[in-house]
């Protein structure tokens, strides 16, 4: 579950208004809308499985792979439970932008979609940064990407991810980076976890980059 798909659901609920550049539109005049809107609220926000993590975004370098999965089913719960239109209403914002266990509620829960869903660049000590969407190399100063903190604790497992269309694909021994700009002309890429074959399919342009 990723960040545009959050948004989707906020937007059916009239909690958020849809951007111009939304490609929703299919799935909110479905005649089968409601079937599909629950049916995507309940996808899991991390899996993991064989030595590999999935995740959205990334991960904040002072989670294990498990501690991610298990902070996940924390919102996963909340998004399953019977109050969880009021969770999304809740759900917006950037604070706080570091973790601590001891974070409650809406916090807490906003705190870990943040990181599986929309992070990019973190601190040492594992501070979110949301303003750059920039390449590796384009973070704020004393920030460096979310995989490249020394000590990151799921450097034992394999993460794959997307969301970062401006990184390209990345490949690494513990570390697949999916997003190859497929909604700005890219491609649309997969790989193969076995032989990590890579496989692309050209993709039309449907979106102008902001800026």
């Amino acid at each position: 579950l990723g960040n545009h798909d959050l948004h989707l659901l906020a937007v059916a609920h009239g909690i958020r208004a849809a951007h111009r550049s939304d490609t929703l539109d299919d799935i909110l005049n479905a005649p089968d809308r409601d079937e599909l809107l629950d049916w995507v609220r309940r996808r899991p926000l991390a899996l993991l499985q064989d030595g590999y993590l999935l995740v959205h975004a990334g991960v904040l370098p002072q989670w294990s792979a498990q501690r991610t999965c298990d902070l996940a089913q924390e919102v996963e719960a909340a998004l399953s439970g019977p109050n969880w239109v009021d969770f999304l209403r809740k759900m917006y914002g950037n604070a706080p932008a570091r973790w601590d266990d001891a974070l409650t509620g809406a916090d807490r829960l906003r705190c870990i979609v943040n990181a599986l869903t929309r992070i990019r660049y973190c601190s040492s000590d594992g501070t979110m940064d949301f303003s750059s969407k920039d390449g590796a190399g384009g973070g704020p100063a004393g920030y460096l990407p979310w995989f490249d903190v020394p000590g990151r604790k799921t450097e034992d497992v394999t993460v794959v991810f997307g969301h970062w269309s401006t990184l390209g694909l990345t490949m690494r021994p513990n570390l697949i980076g999916l997003d190859t700009g497929c909604v700005w002309g890219g491609q649309l890429t997969a790989v193969r976890l076995d032989t990590r074959a890579v496989l692309q399919v050209d993709c039309p342009r449907s979106l102008q980059p902001e800026g």
